[in-house]
């Protein structure tokens, strides 16, 4: 079995008004040293595999089919044997 960990974040290239939103609340708050914020989301997944090379093209392909917007957003994963 493999815990997968995915983190998909907007690309640089694309304006993320939430971020600029959440950098605002901060400077007012006297966070001011907060120079950029972005933001993203992360995701965990279960797989019932063994086979390593499998589960990476398996999750490969459910980030690129569902899990991120390939267009907008980059997405990288890690995957924890025996989670």
């Amino acid at each position: 079995m493999y815990k997968v960990i995915i983190t998909v974040r907007l690309k640089s290239s694309v304006l993320d008004p939430q971020g600029t939103t959440v950098k605002g609340s901060l400077h007012s708050l006297g966070y001011t040293e907060v120079e950029e914020v972005r933001i993203g989301k992360t995701m965990e997944l279960w797989l019932n595999t063994t086979d390593q090379v499998e589960a990476g093209k398996r999750v490969d392909a459910m980030c690129r089919r569902l899990l991120a917007n390939p267009v907008i957003e980059d997405y990288e994963y890690r995957l924890e044997e025996g989670a």
